[in-house]
């Protein structure tokens, strides 16, 4: 421990003080919402995979996993486009809102798009005319995403408030889930409080916008929305190639399997990505802002800073992960309540990926920290273009947990790629 703490304390001189203090302060604002985000799931799934069931269960990851592909068109990229432009114009307060006005038309308009698709969907295809009402009810959280301007307060480098409204939703929904599903019945009530506290910590999100930040929305001239649909092209294309492996394994395991069948991989799949998020996300949104302005001012210090943090990330890693991996059996029969030797398989290989995702993070956000959104789309669409088909031929042939199988594979794969990558970068 005491080498990883001294490359900890090597890593924190290589900033100016301030920006260091920055950092830190952002880390543990975002640190309490990972810790209530990885603390609920651990009391709520095994609630509501008990009350509900597997197949109700399963049947509402399938929806979340669909109307997520919606959160993707309205983000539009622009949790990264427009967060590195606030972060280099945050003092520009005429150039700040013009950036929001910008962002905000332009997702809304894609949520009214979103919600047209979803309806024609639904109208047409037997498989989501069946459980209309639970799509529906879940389009919810997509409003709500578009609503919290998360991508503004990590620009203006004030995660406190991204922190402090999501643990206001986390609460509710627990709340909410608590006190009104109590049998198999209940099951609609779900996608309704998770949309209803999405949208309630969006609201909220705008209050403070418009209020603490003096800024203010004016109709965007045609020239911004272009400039702000040219600047998130590149990453929104990467975001879709992501998730044709990502998001796309619940829904594929819905279409391929059943909703039982489904319930069980989502739960291996929602204890992994706590795994993987807490604390590398935390830390990931809080030192992109940070390390695109110290970029700006110095490439080659930028460049050295993010080889110490990934580091210091693949040390942690080797640290944690092989103590959840051997405690997988406990983690599953504790969650779901028995035995699952499937629901233990998927977990572990998918705790395999984590450590690729974990060893690759900053490397990855370094070609968007430098401008590089090109080779960042190439990566990610190459490994779709494999990683797509993988994940349906490992479900036929090994049910739910071949999705798991392919992903490990495809994010050793996207490791290899952005390694390769950036080494060939010169700073120096």
């Amino acid at each position: 421990m005491r080498p990883l703490i001294r490359l900890i304390q090597k890593t924190y001189r290589m900033v100016e003080p301030h920006e260091g203090s920055r950092v830190l302060h952002n880390v543990t604002s975002l640190s309490w919402l990972q810790v209530v985000t990885y603390l609920f799931p651990i009391i709520i799934l095994p609630y509501l995979f008990r009350v509900i069931g597997p197949e109700r269960f399963g049947l509402i990851a399938f929806a979340q996993a669909f109307v997520q592909y919606f959160m993707i068109i309205t983000d539009y990229g622009f949790n990264v486009s427009a967060t590195k432009e606030i972060s280099l114009c945050h003092e520009d307060k005429i150039k700040v809102c013009n950036v929001i006005s910008a962002v905000m038309t332009i997702k809304t308009i894609l949520t009214l798009f979103s919600l047209l698709i979803l309806c024609i969907v639904i109208y047409f295809v037997p498989r989501f005319t069946n459980d209309w009402m639970v799509y529906v009810l879940s389009f919810g959280a997509v409003i709500g995403n578009t609503l919290f301007p998360a991508w503004f307060f990590q620009g203006m480098e004030s995660m406190k408030y991204t922190a402090k409204l999501n643990i206001i939703g986390q609460f509710a929904y627990a709340f909410g889930i608590f006190l009104f599903v109590h049998d198999p019945h209940d099951y609609l009530l779900v996608p309704i409080i998770t949309s209803a506290s999405a949208v309630l910590t969006g609201l909220l999100g705008q209050y403070i916008l418009f209020t603490r930040f003096s800024v203010s929305f004016q109709w965007p001239k045609l020239k911004d929305l272009r400039h702000q649909l040219q600047a998130g092209w590149n990453i929104f294309i990467s975001v879709v190639a992501i998730n044709a492996y990502t998001n796309t394994r619940i829904f594929a395991v819905g279409l391929l399997t059943n909703n039982a069948l489904t319930g069980f991989y989502s739960i291996a799949e929602k204890i992994a990505n706590a795994v993987q998020t807490f604390p590398l996300s935390a830390f990931s949104q809080a030192i992109f802002p940070r390390l695109s302005k110290i970029y700006h001012k110095n490439k080659t210090k930028a460049f050295d800073i993010m080889k110490q943090v990934q580091l210091i990330t693949v040390i942690v890693s080797l640290i944690c992960l092989p103590l959840i991996f051997m405690a997988a059996p406990l983690i599953v029969r504790l969650v779901c309540g028995g035995t699952y030797p499937a629901a233990v398989l998927s977990l572990r290989f998918l705790l395999i990926s984590v450590f690729f995702i974990a060893s690759n993070a900053f490397r990855v956000q370094f070609l968007l920290v430098c401008g590089k959104t090109g080779i960042y789309s190439k990566i990610h669409i190459t490994m779709a273009a494999i990683g797509f088909p993988l994940i349906i031929i490992f479900i036929y042939s090994f049910s739910y947990a071949g999705a798991a199988m392919a992903t490990a594979i495809i994010e050793a794969g996207v490791f290899t790629l952005t390694y390769f990558t950036v080494k060939k970068l010169t700073f120096y």
